[in-house]
């Protein structure tokens, strides 16, 4: 527990446009981002109070762990972490909620090989040593299934069925790592707008839920601001 004479806490978010904050499209080019204030990282650290810091480090289009041969190298997970965990070191606990872009038809991943994906970055933080002494903690977090796909139908083609596999799958990975699970689609849906994207309740509900569980995890008190 922080008493005020103590450094807060280092979270590190590493994830995709859900983590970014985008605004779900219901038509391509439309674009956004939410404000600081609606994004699920800075609610989250705002149930959790001045006892932690909160790092962004949202990318869209990022993958687990392969390169998008439309978007290119830059979108895979696995390449830039290292980058990341050095960057905001050191680190207390790392946040890792990736997998929705693995969906993508062009990429002919199973529901399986993503969660696979997202384990070799739990591997890389367990091994990393960037935490205060040693490595930080990780929460693996199984991303919300698909909603209704809009213009993004072809794109995702047969990603929904796959989606629905995610708990299943991230519970193993997270299992067989011996790292703490959480599943997001437990607490949201994402928006049918585009069938990928968080709304801004959404975002609400996510980042109130993982600061319960970042409570817990950290053993830190509840915010009373």
């Amino acid at each position: 527990m922080q008493d005020g004479t103590n450094p807060p806490l280092n979270i590190l978010a590493y994830g995709d446009s859900n983590t970014w904050g985008a605004i779900p499209q219901p038509y391509r080019g439309a674009g956004g981002r939410f404000g600081t204030t609606e994004r699920w990282t800075r609610i989250m650290g705002a149930a959790l109070g001045p006892q932690v810091e909160i790092f962004e480090e949202g990318l869209n289009g990022r993958t687990t762990c392969v390169d998008d041969p439309i978007e290119g190298p830059i979108r895979n997970g696995e390449r830039y972490l290292p980058i990341a965990l050095t960057t905001h070191m050191p680190l207390d606990l790392v946040i890792i909620m990736l997998g929705t872009n693995d969906l993508k038809t062009r990429l002919s991943m199973q529901a399986g090989d993503i969660a696979d994906g997202a384990g070799k970055l739990v591997d890389i933080v367990k091994r990393s040593g960037t935490g205060r002494d040693g490595s930080p903690s990780v929460l693996l977090v199984a991303p919300a299934p698909l909603a209704k796909l809009t213009w993004l139908a072809d794109m995702f083609e047969g990603g929904s069925a796959k989606s629905q596999k995610f708990a299943a799958e991230y519970a193993r990975v997270a299992k067989a790592l011996g790292v703490p699970f959480f599943d997001a689609g437990t607490f949201i849906q994402s928006s049918d707008d585009d069938g990928i994207h968080l709304d801004a309740g959404a975002h609400r509900a996510l980042g109130l839920a993982l600061a319960e569980r970042v409570q817990t995890m950290l053993g830190l008190a509840a915010n009373q601001g």
